[in-house]
Protein backbone atom coordinates (compact mmCIF):
# COMPACT_ATOMS: atom_id res chain seq x y z
CA UNK A 1 0.00 0.00 0.00
CA UNK A 2 1.05 3.55 -0.79
CA UNK A 3 -0.34 6.97 -0.26
CA UNK A 4 -0.83 8.34 -3.67
CA UNK A 5 -1.86 13.05 -3.66
CA UNK A 6 -5.07 13.28 -5.63
CA UNK A 7 -4.70 16.21 -7.51
CA UNK A 8 -7.07 18.63 -9.26
CA UNK A 9 -7.52 17.66 -13.57
CA UNK A 10 -7.16 19.67 -16.05
CA UNK A 11 -9.90 22.20 -16.33
CA UNK A 12 -9.30 24.09 -19.13
CA UNK A 13 -8.39 27.67 -18.90
CA UNK A 14 -10.23 28.20 -15.28
CA UNK A 15 -8.51 29.02 -11.72
CA UNK A 16 -9.18 29.44 -8.79
CA UNK A 17 -12.25 27.91 -8.96
CA UNK A 18 -14.62 27.60 -5.64
CA UNK A 19 -15.22 24.57 -4.10
CA UNK A 20 -18.80 23.90 -3.27
CA UNK A 21 -19.03 20.99 -2.09
CA UNK A 22 -16.74 17.74 -0.71
CA UNK A 23 -18.25 14.04 -2.01
CA UNK A 24 -16.09 11.98 -0.11
CA UNK A 25 -14.90 11.39 3.77
CA UNK A 26 -11.94 9.83 4.90
CA UNK A 27 -11.87 5.91 5.31
CA UNK A 28 -14.14 5.68 2.01
CA UNK A 29 -13.06 3.31 -0.69
CA UNK A 30 -13.69 4.67 -4.48
CA UNK A 31 -13.28 3.94 -7.54
CA UNK A 32 -11.02 5.40 -10.53
CA UNK A 33 -14.04 8.30 -11.94
CA UNK A 34 -15.83 8.40 -8.57
CA UNK A 35 -16.94 12.08 -8.14
CA UNK A 36 -14.27 14.15 -5.21
CA UNK A 37 -15.39 17.27 -4.91
CA UNK A 38 -18.06 20.01 -6.94
CA UNK A 39 -16.82 22.94 -8.42
CA UNK A 40 -18.25 26.08 -9.71
CA UNK A 41 -16.87 28.46 -12.16
CA UNK A 42 -18.42 31.49 -13.41
CA UNK A 43 -19.80 28.92 -16.53
CA UNK A 44 -20.96 25.93 -14.75
CA UNK A 45 -20.51 23.25 -11.77
CA UNK A 46 -18.27 20.49 -12.32
CA UNK A 47 -17.26 17.86 -10.13
CA UNK A 48 -13.61 16.55 -10.33
CA UNK A 49 -13.45 12.33 -10.64
CA UNK A 50 -10.72 10.27 -8.79
CA UNK A 51 -7.49 8.94 -11.34
CA UNK A 52 -7.17 6.18 -9.22
CA UNK A 53 -8.36 3.50 -7.08
CA UNK A 54 -8.28 3.01 -3.24
CA UNK A 55 -9.26 4.63 0.30
CA UNK A 56 -9.41 7.86 1.14
CA UNK A 57 -6.56 8.72 4.27
CA UNK A 58 -7.18 12.47 4.34
CA UNK A 59 -8.78 15.66 2.56
CA UNK A 60 -7.03 18.48 1.96
CA UNK A 61 -9.06 20.89 0.90
CA UNK A 62 -12.17 22.28 2.94
CA UNK A 63 -15.75 23.93 1.33
CA UNK A 64 -14.83 27.66 0.05
CA UNK A 65 -11.47 27.05 -0.95
CA UNK A 66 -9.97 28.31 -4.47
CA UNK A 67 -8.51 25.72 -6.34
CA UNK A 68 -6.57 25.21 -9.68
CA UNK A 69 -4.75 22.81 -11.80
CA UNK A 70 -2.62 20.63 -9.76
CA UNK A 71 -4.01 21.82 -6.59
CA UNK A 72 -3.92 18.88 -3.70
CA UNK A 73 -7.60 17.41 -2.94
CA UNK A 74 -6.46 14.55 -0.72
CA UNK A 75 -4.55 11.49 -0.16
CA UNK A 76 -5.64 7.97 -1.34
CA UNK A 77 -4.15 4.96 0.14
CA UNK A 78 -3.39 3.02 -3.42
CA UNK A 79 -2.00 -0.66 -4.12
CA UNK A 80 0.87 -1.22 -5.92
CA UNK A 81 1.58 2.34 -6.77
CA UNK A 82 4.31 3.56 -6.88
CA UNK A 83 4.69 7.12 -5.04
CA UNK A 84 4.05 10.10 -7.26
CA UNK A 85 6.70 12.82 -6.62
CA UNK A 86 6.08 14.70 -9.94
CA UNK A 87 3.46 17.14 -8.00
CA UNK A 88 6.55 18.11 -5.37
CA UNK A 89 9.09 18.75 -7.55
CA UNK A 90 6.08 20.89 -9.84
CA UNK A 91 5.63 22.65 -6.40
CA UNK A 92 8.98 23.22 -5.74
CA UNK A 93 9.68 24.95 -8.86
CA UNK A 94 6.49 26.76 -8.79
CA UNK A 95 7.41 29.41 -6.35
CA UNK A 96 10.38 30.36 -8.70
CA UNK A 97 8.35 31.60 -11.32
CA UNK A 98 5.12 32.68 -9.73
CA UNK A 99 5.81 35.66 -7.76
CA UNK A 100 7.90 36.82 -10.41
CA UNK A 101 4.49 36.88 -12.26
CA UNK A 102 2.50 38.09 -9.95
CA UNK A 103 5.16 41.12 -9.50
CA UNK A 104 5.34 42.28 -12.69
CA UNK A 105 1.70 43.04 -12.86
CA UNK A 106 2.03 44.56 -9.82
CA UNK A 107 2.42 49.02 -10.46
CA UNK A 108 5.02 49.19 -7.76
CA UNK A 109 7.19 46.61 -9.29
CA UNK A 110 7.13 48.61 -12.89
CA UNK A 111 9.03 51.51 -13.80
CA UNK A 112 7.05 54.61 -14.14
CA UNK A 113 6.09 56.15 -17.20
CA UNK A 114 4.12 58.86 -19.22
CA UNK A 115 0.74 58.56 -19.16
CA UNK A 116 0.44 59.92 -22.91
CA UNK A 117 -0.71 58.20 -25.75
CA UNK A 118 2.30 58.58 -28.28
CA UNK A 119 4.68 58.22 -25.09
CA UNK A 120 3.58 54.88 -24.78
CA UNK A 121 3.84 53.49 -28.24
CA UNK A 122 7.74 53.81 -27.68
CA UNK A 123 6.65 51.79 -24.48
CA UNK A 124 7.60 47.53 -24.97
CA UNK A 125 6.05 46.85 -21.58
CA UNK A 126 8.24 44.24 -21.31
CA UNK A 127 7.92 44.03 -17.62
CA UNK A 128 4.46 43.37 -17.52
CA UNK A 129 2.72 40.13 -17.66
CA UNK A 130 0.99 40.31 -20.94
CA UNK A 131 1.02 38.83 -24.37
CA UNK A 132 2.54 40.59 -27.31
CA UNK A 133 -1.22 41.31 -28.39
CA UNK A 134 -2.19 43.03 -25.38
CA UNK A 135 0.83 45.37 -25.37
CA UNK A 136 0.04 46.16 -28.75
CA UNK A 137 -3.22 47.08 -28.17
CA UNK A 138 -2.31 49.13 -25.10
CA UNK A 139 0.48 51.22 -26.96
CA UNK A 140 -2.48 51.96 -29.12
CA UNK A 141 -5.18 52.82 -27.55
CA UNK A 142 -2.81 54.71 -24.63
CA UNK A 143 -3.27 52.55 -21.81
CA UNK A 144 0.05 52.28 -19.38
CA UNK A 145 -0.18 48.55 -18.54
CA UNK A 146 2.46 49.81 -15.50
CA UNK A 147 -0.76 51.41 -13.85
CA UNK A 148 -3.25 47.67 -14.57
CA UNK A 149 -3.65 44.67 -12.23
CA UNK A 150 -3.89 41.11 -14.17
CA UNK A 151 -7.08 39.58 -13.83
CA UNK A 152 -6.02 36.68 -15.59
CA UNK A 153 -3.90 33.33 -14.28
CA UNK A 154 -1.23 34.35 -12.36
CA UNK A 155 -2.33 37.86 -12.48
CA UNK A 156 -1.77 37.95 -16.60
CA UNK A 157 -3.14 41.39 -17.75
CA UNK A 158 -6.00 40.33 -20.21
CA UNK A 159 -7.99 42.10 -23.42
CA UNK A 160 -11.06 42.31 -20.96
CA UNK A 161 -8.34 44.66 -18.20
CA UNK A 162 -7.97 46.59 -20.92
CA UNK A 163 -11.52 46.92 -22.05
CA UNK A 164 -12.61 48.35 -18.36
CA UNK A 165 -8.86 50.51 -18.52
CA UNK A 166 -10.61 51.97 -21.37
CA UNK A 167 -13.73 52.36 -20.21
CA UNK A 168 -12.38 54.28 -16.87
CA UNK A 169 -10.27 56.37 -19.12
CA UNK A 170 -13.34 57.36 -21.36
CA UNK A 171 -15.30 57.94 -17.96
CA UNK A 172 -12.63 60.36 -16.39
CA UNK A 173 -12.25 62.28 -19.67
CA UNK A 174 -16.11 62.99 -19.70
CA UNK A 175 -16.65 63.67 -16.04
CA UNK A 176 -13.49 66.41 -16.36
CA UNK A 177 -15.15 67.82 -19.33
CA UNK A 178 -18.06 68.87 -17.37
CA UNK A 179 -15.96 70.03 -14.27
CA UNK A 180 -16.75 67.15 -12.28
CA UNK A 181 -14.40 65.13 -10.61
CA UNK A 182 -12.53 62.09 -12.42
CA UNK A 183 -13.44 59.02 -10.47
CA UNK A 184 -10.83 56.79 -9.49
CA UNK A 185 -8.68 54.35 -11.00
CA UNK A 186 -8.95 51.21 -8.98
CA UNK A 187 -9.54 48.39 -11.08
CA UNK A 188 -11.90 47.02 -8.83
CA UNK A 189 -14.52 49.60 -9.10
CA UNK A 190 -14.80 49.01 -13.23
CA UNK A 191 -16.77 46.20 -13.41
CA UNK A 192 -19.45 46.92 -11.10
CA UNK A 193 -20.40 50.41 -12.50
CA UNK A 194 -18.72 50.77 -16.07
CA UNK A 195 -18.89 54.12 -15.66
CA UNK A 196 -22.48 54.05 -15.34
CA UNK A 197 -24.68 55.40 -12.12
CA UNK A 198 -25.35 52.70 -9.36
CA UNK A 199 -29.10 52.42 -8.50
CA UNK A 200 -29.44 53.61 -4.89
CA UNK A 201 -29.60 50.91 -2.07
CA UNK A 202 -32.77 50.40 -0.16
CA UNK A 203 -34.09 49.23 3.15
CA UNK A 204 -36.70 47.32 1.65
CA UNK A 205 -37.35 45.56 5.86
CA UNK A 206 -38.87 49.24 6.20
CA UNK A 207 -41.92 47.78 3.97
CA UNK A 208 -42.26 44.39 4.91
CA UNK A 209 -40.84 41.05 5.92
CA UNK A 210 -37.54 40.30 3.64
CA UNK A 211 -35.41 36.97 2.78
CA UNK A 212 -31.97 37.11 1.99
CA UNK A 213 -31.53 34.52 -0.60
CA UNK A 214 -27.96 34.27 -2.11
CA UNK A 215 -27.13 33.70 -6.09
CA UNK A 216 -25.52 30.54 -6.63
CA UNK A 217 -21.70 31.92 -8.78
CA UNK A 218 -22.78 30.84 -11.50
CA UNK A 219 -25.81 33.35 -11.89
CA UNK A 220 -23.64 35.75 -10.10
CA UNK A 221 -20.69 35.50 -12.87
CA UNK A 222 -23.17 35.17 -15.72
CA UNK A 223 -24.65 38.11 -14.65
CA UNK A 224 -21.24 39.86 -14.86
CA UNK A 225 -20.82 38.32 -18.38
CA UNK A 226 -24.10 39.72 -19.88
CA UNK A 227 -23.76 43.23 -18.43
CA UNK A 228 -20.26 43.64 -19.85
CA UNK A 229 -21.30 41.91 -23.19
CA UNK A 230 -24.59 44.42 -23.29
CA UNK A 231 -22.37 47.28 -22.49
CA UNK A 232 -19.65 46.84 -25.13
CA UNK A 233 -21.76 44.74 -27.42
CA UNK A 234 -24.03 47.74 -29.89
CA UNK A 235 -26.98 44.88 -29.76
CA UNK A 236 -30.03 44.70 -32.60
CA UNK A 237 -32.54 42.03 -32.37
CA UNK A 238 -34.60 40.88 -35.52
CA UNK A 239 -37.61 39.49 -35.23
CA UNK A 240 -39.40 36.69 -37.54
CA UNK A 241 -40.75 33.38 -37.87
CA UNK A 242 -41.02 30.48 -40.49
CA UNK A 243 -43.85 27.69 -41.53
CA UNK A 244 -42.23 24.27 -39.64
CA UNK A 245 -45.02 22.28 -40.75
CA UNK A 246 -43.30 20.15 -42.82
CA UNK A 247 -40.68 20.13 -40.80
CA UNK A 248 -42.42 19.24 -37.48
CA UNK A 249 -44.51 16.89 -39.54
CA UNK A 250 -41.21 14.96 -40.95
CA UNK A 251 -39.93 15.43 -37.17
CA UNK A 252 -42.98 12.99 -35.91
CA UNK A 253 -42.44 10.60 -38.28
CA UNK A 254 -39.15 9.52 -36.89
CA UNK A 255 -40.78 9.08 -33.84
CA UNK A 256 -40.43 4.70 -34.34
CA UNK A 257 -37.26 4.58 -35.55
CA UNK A 258 -35.53 7.26 -32.99
CA UNK A 259 -37.20 4.90 -30.53
CA UNK A 260 -35.39 2.02 -31.16
CA UNK A 261 -32.24 4.06 -31.30
CA UNK A 262 -32.51 5.58 -27.80
CA UNK A 263 -33.14 9.29 -29.36
CA UNK A 264 -35.31 11.92 -29.08
CA UNK A 265 -35.39 14.08 -32.05
CA UNK A 266 -36.26 17.70 -31.27
CA UNK A 267 -36.58 20.55 -33.18
CA UNK A 268 -33.59 21.86 -31.90
CA UNK A 269 -31.69 19.63 -33.86
CA UNK A 270 -32.99 20.79 -37.10
CA UNK A 271 -32.48 24.18 -36.07
CA UNK A 272 -28.69 23.62 -35.64
CA UNK A 273 -28.09 22.15 -39.16
CA UNK A 274 -30.23 25.08 -40.64
CA UNK A 275 -27.91 27.46 -38.39
CA UNK A 276 -24.83 25.25 -39.50
CA UNK A 277 -25.69 25.82 -43.14
CA UNK A 278 -26.65 29.77 -43.14
CA UNK A 279 -23.30 30.25 -41.55
CA UNK A 280 -21.64 28.96 -44.45
CA UNK A 281 -23.76 31.28 -46.66
CA UNK A 282 -23.04 34.25 -44.31
CA UNK A 283 -19.64 33.43 -42.42
CA UNK A 284 -19.69 37.13 -41.07
CA UNK A 285 -22.57 35.49 -38.74
CA UNK A 286 -19.26 32.99 -37.68
CA UNK A 287 -16.54 35.06 -37.01
CA UNK A 288 -15.11 37.47 -33.63
CA UNK A 289 -13.58 40.91 -33.66
CA UNK A 290 -9.99 40.93 -33.28
CA UNK A 291 -8.89 43.25 -30.27
CA UNK A 292 -8.01 46.15 -32.34
CA UNK A 293 -12.08 46.16 -33.60
CA UNK A 294 -10.50 46.50 -36.95
CA UNK A 295 -10.39 42.86 -38.26
CA UNK A 296 -12.57 40.04 -38.23
CA UNK A 297 -11.45 36.71 -37.36
CA UNK A 298 -13.64 34.09 -39.85
CA UNK A 299 -13.91 30.77 -38.28
CA UNK A 300 -13.93 27.90 -40.78
CA UNK A 301 -15.83 25.85 -38.26
CA UNK A 302 -18.76 25.62 -36.94
CA UNK A 303 -19.62 25.04 -33.27
CA UNK A 304 -22.99 25.61 -31.94
CA UNK A 305 -23.36 26.56 -28.03
CA UNK A 306 -26.98 25.46 -26.96
CA UNK A 307 -28.37 27.29 -23.59
CA UNK A 308 -29.32 24.60 -21.31
CA UNK A 309 -31.31 25.89 -17.77
CA UNK A 310 -30.09 23.92 -14.85
CA UNK A 311 -31.26 24.60 -10.82
CA UNK A 312 -27.75 26.44 -10.57
CA UNK A 313 -28.21 28.53 -13.53
CA UNK A 314 -27.25 28.81 -17.28
CA UNK A 315 -24.53 27.02 -18.82
CA UNK A 316 -24.17 26.60 -22.62
CA UNK A 317 -22.23 23.45 -23.25
CA UNK A 318 -21.12 23.07 -26.80
CA UNK A 319 -21.86 20.78 -29.79
CA UNK A 320 -19.15 20.65 -32.13
CA UNK A 321 -18.86 20.83 -36.33
CA UNK A 322 -22.54 20.99 -36.28
CA UNK A 323 -22.33 20.99 -40.26
CA UNK A 324 -20.78 17.15 -40.54
CA UNK A 325 -23.25 15.59 -38.34
CA UNK A 326 -27.11 14.60 -39.00
CA UNK A 327 -29.49 15.26 -37.36
CA UNK A 328 -29.56 11.40 -35.26
CA UNK A 329 -25.92 12.57 -34.20
CA UNK A 330 -26.94 16.14 -33.06
CA UNK A 331 -30.11 14.98 -31.24
CA UNK A 332 -28.19 12.17 -29.13
CA UNK A 333 -25.21 14.55 -28.16
CA UNK A 334 -27.96 17.24 -27.26
CA UNK A 335 -29.68 14.47 -24.99
CA UNK A 336 -25.94 14.11 -23.24
CA UNK A 337 -25.17 17.72 -22.84
CA UNK A 338 -28.33 18.36 -21.04
CA UNK A 339 -28.45 15.31 -19.23
CA UNK A 340 -24.61 16.26 -18.24
CA UNK A 341 -25.24 19.91 -17.54
CA UNK A 342 -28.25 19.21 -14.69
CA UNK A 343 -25.83 16.56 -13.41
CA UNK A 344 -22.97 18.51 -12.82
CA UNK A 345 -20.53 16.65 -15.12
CA UNK A 346 -20.03 19.46 -17.66
CA UNK A 347 -15.73 19.44 -18.51
CA UNK A 348 -14.80 23.11 -19.04
CA UNK A 349 -13.66 21.56 -22.38
CA UNK A 350 -17.35 21.00 -23.38
CA UNK A 351 -18.26 25.01 -23.01
CA UNK A 352 -15.73 25.93 -24.70
CA UNK A 353 -15.12 26.92 -28.41
CA UNK A 354 -18.59 28.06 -29.45
CA UNK A 355 -19.08 30.12 -33.05
CA UNK A 356 -22.59 30.47 -32.67
CA UNK A 357 -25.22 30.16 -29.97
CA UNK A 358 -28.84 29.21 -29.98
CA UNK A 359 -31.37 29.85 -26.64
CA UNK A 360 -34.29 27.72 -26.60
CA UNK A 361 -37.77 29.13 -24.75
CA UNK A 362 -39.89 26.61 -26.77
CA UNK A 363 -40.58 24.30 -24.24
CA UNK A 364 -41.69 27.23 -21.68
CA UNK A 365 -43.56 29.45 -23.90
CA UNK A 366 -43.29 33.01 -25.20
CA UNK A 367 -43.42 34.61 -28.50
CA UNK A 368 -40.32 36.76 -28.87
CA UNK A 369 -37.44 38.15 -26.66
CA UNK A 370 -33.90 39.61 -26.98
CA UNK A 371 -30.90 37.36 -26.38
CA UNK A 372 -28.00 38.82 -25.52
CA UNK A 373 -24.93 37.77 -27.72
CA UNK A 374 -22.61 35.54 -25.99
CA UNK A 375 -19.41 37.94 -27.02
CA UNK A 376 -17.14 37.61 -28.19
CA UNK A 377 -19.63 35.62 -30.67
CA UNK A 378 -21.11 38.31 -32.98
CA UNK A 379 -24.70 36.50 -32.96
CA UNK A 380 -27.34 34.59 -31.25
CA UNK A 381 -30.56 32.75 -32.25
CA UNK A 382 -33.26 33.35 -29.56
CA UNK A 383 -36.72 30.39 -30.38
CA UNK A 384 -39.69 30.68 -28.12
CA UNK A 385 -42.85 28.73 -28.93
CA UNK A 386 -44.30 27.97 -32.33
CA UNK A 387 -48.05 27.95 -32.55
CA UNK A 388 -50.60 27.23 -35.26
CA UNK A 389 -51.35 30.23 -37.08
CA UNK A 390 -53.92 30.86 -40.06
CA UNK A 391 -51.90 31.81 -43.19
CA UNK A 392 -52.82 32.95 -46.32
CA UNK A 393 -52.06 30.53 -49.41
CA UNK A 394 -53.21 32.75 -51.97
CA UNK A 395 -56.96 31.63 -52.40
CA UNK A 396 -57.11 31.35 -48.68
CA UNK A 397 -56.57 30.69 -44.84
CA UNK A 398 -54.71 27.23 -44.13
CA UNK A 399 -53.62 26.06 -40.62
CA UNK A 400 -49.81 26.45 -40.65
CA UNK A 401 -47.04 25.81 -37.28
CA UNK A 402 -45.18 29.02 -37.26
CA UNK A 403 -42.24 28.97 -35.23
CA UNK A 404 -40.96 32.61 -34.12
CA UNK A 405 -37.09 33.75 -34.50
CA UNK A 406 -35.17 36.35 -32.86
CA UNK A 407 -31.62 37.10 -33.77
CA UNK A 408 -29.60 39.23 -31.95
CA UNK A 409 -26.34 40.63 -33.31
CA UNK A 410 -23.32 42.62 -32.78
CA UNK A 411 -23.79 45.66 -35.11
CA UNK A 412 -20.06 46.33 -35.45
CA UNK A 413 -20.23 43.40 -37.69
CA UNK A 414 -23.57 42.95 -39.20
CA UNK A 415 -25.85 44.93 -40.77
CA UNK A 416 -29.76 44.62 -40.67
CA UNK A 417 -29.90 43.57 -44.25
CA UNK A 418 -27.36 40.81 -43.46
CA UNK A 419 -29.49 39.72 -40.62
CA UNK A 420 -32.21 39.94 -42.37
CA UNK A 421 -31.31 37.87 -44.98
CA UNK A 422 -29.72 35.75 -42.30
CA UNK A 423 -32.73 35.11 -41.06
CA UNK A 424 -34.46 34.43 -43.92
CA UNK A 425 -32.44 32.03 -45.12
CA UNK A 426 -33.24 30.01 -42.02
CA UNK A 427 -36.84 30.33 -42.70
CA UNK A 428 -36.16 28.99 -46.28
CA UNK A 429 -33.76 26.14 -45.02
CA UNK A 430 -37.00 25.35 -42.16
CA UNK A 431 -39.73 25.48 -44.49
CA UNK A 432 -38.63 22.35 -46.56
CA UNK A 433 -36.31 19.76 -44.45
CA UNK A 434 -34.79 18.48 -47.79
CA UNK A 435 -33.04 22.14 -48.56
CA UNK A 436 -30.85 20.61 -45.15
CA UNK A 437 -29.47 17.70 -47.59
CA UNK A 438 -28.40 20.28 -50.49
Amino acid sequence: MTIKEILVPDIGDFSEVELIEILVAPGDTIAVDDALITLESDKASMEVPSSDAGVVKEIKVALGDKVSEGSLVLLLEVEGAAADTAPAASEAAAPATEPAAVAAATPAAAPATTSAAADLKQVSFERTHASPSVRRIAREKGINLNTLEGTGRKGRITREDLSNAGQRVLKDFVESSKGGKPVSGSSSAAPATSGIPAIPEQDFSKFGEIELQPLSKIKKLTGINLSRAWLNVPHVTHQDETDITEVEAFRKSLKAETEKQGVRVTLLSFFMKACAAALKTYPNFNSSLDGSGENLILKKYINIGIAVDTPNGLVVPVIRDVDSKSIFELSAELMEMSVKARDKKLKPADMQGATFTISSLGGIGGTAFTPIVNAPEVAILGLTRSQMKPVWNGSEFVPRLMQPMSLSYDHRVIDGAQAAHFVRTLGILMNDVRRLLL
